[in-house]
């Protein structure tokens, strides 16, 4: 049974044991097609569904409790290859962190498909989950005030492309020169929760 939390009038939370059961959680939601479901948003250990009304979300419950996780073998999601340039200004931190060389951490970075876990933090940043372990390394001690947008970067378990310029504390490692978000797109997030991502090296 899956626990859920009230969230305002017209929204549940459902919360997850672990990052998979929070993928598997949203695909159930997705899959299910409740009535009245406006949308279903994965963070790190929960999934927020939101309701056209009250009376929506109220019919929905029991439903939303008793909801089967779907295992991403069932669901495959869209493959999004990213070109990257390994030219970060923190790359030869990453190696002396990992005990690689900077050859080591390309091949890692490049050798694994990522998912999607979930989106946050700015418009269009996706966090991404599947990284070698190897590459699993702290945020910067002090964070940079401006990242710039196309930015690959690593922290914890997680890898991602900086959308736009912000500011940010992970290891860069590469950059691209795909966007990740565009308002002029039917949809302005190029990646959305359930993705599979693959790291191209480019020069």
């Amino acid at each position: 049974m899956t626990t859920l939390l009230p969230y305002g009038r017209r929204a549940t939370l459902l919360e997850a044991a672990d990052d998979a059961q929070t993928l598997a959680l949203h695909r159930a939601v997705v899959a299910a097609s409740l009535p009245g479901v406006l949308e279903a948003v994965p963070a790190a250990r929960t999934v927020l569904v939101t309701f056209v009304d009250e009376a929506s979300r109220a019919g929905a419950q029991e439903r939303l409790r008793t909801l089967a996780p779907v295992d991403g073998d069932e669901v495959v999601g869209r493959l999004v290859e990213v070109p990257t340039r390994y030219d970060g200004p923190d790359l030869d931190d990453v190696a002396r962190l990992t005990g690689l060389s900077r050859e080591e951490v390309v091949e890692a970075h490049t050798g694994v498909e990522c998912t999607v876990g979930f989106v946050g933090f700015a418009p269009g940043f996706a966090y991404l989950r599947g990284v070698d372990e190897r590459l699993h390394v702290p945020r910067r001690d002090e964070a940079r005030t401006a990242v710039p947008p196309g930015a690959v970067a690593l922290a914890g378990g997680l890898t991602a492309v900086y959308p736009r310029s912000s500011p940010g504390g992970w290891q860069l490692i590469g950059s691209t020169d795909l966007v990740l978000w565009d308002l002029d797109r039917e949809e302005p997030a190029l990646l959305r929760a359930g993705d599979r991502v693959r790291f191209v090296e480019v020069s």
